[in-house]
């Protein structure tokens, strides 16, 4: 008989040369429970920050994997793969850029931008991954999107490799990123090494969670629910039960103290315990999960 995986959240530093699914393995093996899921794929070759949601937490994950996150990454100058990753076939060679060019379009990626995903990701097209689609010798058509680079350095310069510190939107890709600040300096790359170093409030090297130690997944706290951009209100134990069973939230709601006044979605407590995640809208509100 499987045990109830407790509820919270884990910060997992993964390995290079493991996916995020097989890093999940050793915390499914010591929970002795497979409710577990990380909030944001790290590529096979990257490392760094994986923020695992187990139990009841899993309902979470929607407002993890929206989240900000930071990055150091390794670009190879020079050649371009087919996965814009060191793991992939070199389709592409230039010559070196300057320290200054690439230092000069670095603002063309700054603030909201669109980017083309690599053909090499998890990307849906038609039902089907688009790497598996590049694998099988097709060329999926990857649509721009937009996302948000909040800060962009140049962090060291030492041919063919450059540091970059990347702050940014869920759903950036840092390989794509490598890829087009080469092309608008006039050369091609791809990345060779990637760390996460940082998700929403929770940083690498805060405390990661180690199997042999036997703790617990970290509890959902308010403050966690505050690093998510949430806000959140507090109604009274008796009125626990009824939301739990999804009674209507305009009756239980009319006792409760300090109510958003802003539409969006925002998270109950009850004390210490989160209750639920809802959301409003106007004078309306409804139940988006219920913990």
């Amino acid at each position: 008989m499987k045990k109830t995986a407790p509820s919270g959240i884990i910060l997992l530093n993964k390995k290079c040369g493991v996916t995020s699914f097989q890093a999940l393995g050793e915390i499914k093996r010591a929970l002795g429970s497979g409710k577990v899921g990380h909030t944001g794929t790290l590529d096979k070759f990257a490392c760094g920050l994986l923020v695992v949601l187990t139990g009841r937490a899993l309902k979470l994950s929607p407002w993890f994997s929206a989240c900000e996150k930071q990055y150091l990454g390794k670009i190879y100058f020079g050649r371009e793969t087919d996965t814009l990753d060191p793991e992939g076939n070199v389709i592409a060679e230039a010559d070196l850029p300057a320290r200054e060019s690439v230092e000069n379009v670095l603002g063309q990626f700054t603030g909201d931008i669109m980017q083309s995903p690599p053909a090499y990701s998890a990307i849906h097209i038609n039902g089907k991954r688009a790497s598996d689609l590049a694998r099988s010798g097709k060329a999926p058509e990857m649509k721009q999107r937009p996302v948000t680079i909040y800060s962009l350095e140049l962090r060291s310069w030492q041919p063919p490799f450059a540091e970059i510190f990347v702050h940014c939107s869920s759903g950036t890709y840092i390989r794509s990123l490598a890829r087009d600040i080469a092309l608008a300096a006039g050369s091609r790359a791809h990345l060779v090494e990637l760390v996460r170093t940082q998700v929403a409030g929770f940083k690498l090297g805060s405390g990661e969670w180690k199997a042999q130690s036997g703790e617990l997944p970290l509890p959902v706290t308010k403050s966690v629910i505050n690093s998510l951009g949430l806000p959140f209100f507090e109604v009274a134990p008796a009125d626990v039960q009824p939301i739990i069973h999804g009674k209507p939230l305009e009756v239980i709601l009319q006792n409760a103290a300090k109510l958003p006044c802003d539409d969006g979605p925002a998270a109950v407590f009850s004390g210490d315990s989160l209750v639920a995640i809802v959301e409003k809208s106007g004078s309306k509100w409804k139940y988006c999960c219920v913990f």
